[in-house]
């Protein structure tokens, strides 16, 4: 018996967005939902998987005049992420984090769906 859709049971926010030349992620919908004004100072916990961001008094980076995030060469590079790349931003606005999540990351979490999509292994 088929069962109906799934009730969302979350206040996170998704979108995507194209990583620039510059690290910019400019997706403001999202962005703007964790209320981080421009000049507001970030950190980027290091972890595998996705970014997480988050709000910090000591963060090494900041929000960008019109709003945006730059996420730094290191972290780029550390992450696997080159410009072009079309990254998932996942924003919790109750914990005040954004998650990105690079390509790589994402073919992780979806090999599986896939997989079953097409009626099994995928040999």
């Amino acid at each position: 018996m088929a069962t109906g859709p799934a009730t969302r049971t979350s206040s996170v926010v998704y979108g995507l967005s194209v990583l620039d030349h510059r690290g910019r992620v400019t997706d403001l919908a999202v962005l703007r939902t964790l209320d981080w004004p421009p000049g507001t100072r970030l950190h980027l916990r290091p972890a595998d998987g996705p970014l997480t961001i988050e709000a910090h008094t000591d963060g090494e980076f900041s929000v960008t005049e019109q709003g945006h995030l730059r996420i730094c060469a290191a972290a780029r590079h550390r992450h696997g992420l080159a410009t072009g790349d079309r990254v998932l931003l996942a924003a919790d606005p109750a914990a005040g984090h954004l998650l990105v999540f690079p390509p790589a990351v994402l073919d992780d979490l979806f090999a599986d769906k896939f997989t079953a999509a097409s009626g099994g292994d995928s040999r």
